[in-house]
């Protein structure tokens, strides 16, 4: 697996409220979309999962915003207490008040916005999506929990692709279940075999050309 972002990726600090949320953004040029990260409990923007498959969408040519959503105050505090990862209400406003400054960027404003959701991080990006639906283009769950967006996912209408392990059994069923309360264009894939991280050779590889090919196909050029 290759971690290395083949873009140009500056570090940015994006205002949320009262918090200065630290971000790596990737622009390719001549980007034809932006995927914004969301990752799962007790992640970072560091994760070498998000940020292998940050790479092979900039070599897709699309954008990509890895971002905590946590300062490091809150991540030192979520260590002892592992509360605030599962605060799926704070990471989903700290998700949309993301998306409003890409908005007013002058760098990104013109790009549509995908989200690219992990375990709790994916219900806090279906979530935004609800709340942002005219800058919400897409969404994409690895392994996510949307689930804990039950009461948003009527409302979502950003086409969106589920996708889950084929041994991570617990979560095929919650997916399932949400995948049936989503109005959207919606799909739902299972990599043959893999577990919860998808850590099998190869698994990790499968969800990025799957995510490549939903967002190349939601957000076209």
């Amino acid at each position: 697996m290759v971690s290395v972002l083949k873009t140009n990726e500056k570090a940015v600090q994006v205002p949320a409220g009262g918090a200065m949320l630290a971000g790596n953004l990737s622009l390719p040029q001549e980007a034809r979309g932006l995927v914004l990260f969301a990752h799962g409990s007790g992640s970072s923007r560091h994760s070498p999962r998000n940020r292998y498959a940050a790479g092979r969408l900039n070599e897709a040519e699309l954008a990509t915003l890895l971002i905590d959503l946590l300062t490091t105050e809150e991540e030192r505090i979520d260590q002892i207490t592992a509360e605030l990862r599962f605060d799926i209400r704070l990471l989903a406003d700290r998700l949309v008040q993301v998306t409003d400054w890409l908005h007013m960027s002058e760098e990104t404003s013109a790009l549509r916005v995908g989200y690219f959701g992990a375990s709790t991080g994916a219900a806090a990006a279906l979530i935004a999506a609800a709340e942002r639906p005219d800058r919400a283009a897409a969404v994409v769950s690895r392994g996510g929990r949307p689930d804990l967006a039950a009461p948003a996912l009527p409302r979502v209408r950003a086409p969106t692709l589920l996708v889950v392990g084929g041994a991570d059994t617990q979560v095929i069923a919650l997916n399932r279940s949400a995948f049936a309360a989503l109005r959207c264009e919606k799909e739902l894939a299972i990599v043959p075999a893999a577990t919860h991280l998808f850590e099998e050779p190869g698994a990790l590889e499968e969800v990025a050309d799957l995510a490549i090919q939903w967002f190349l196909r939601q957000l076209p050029a």
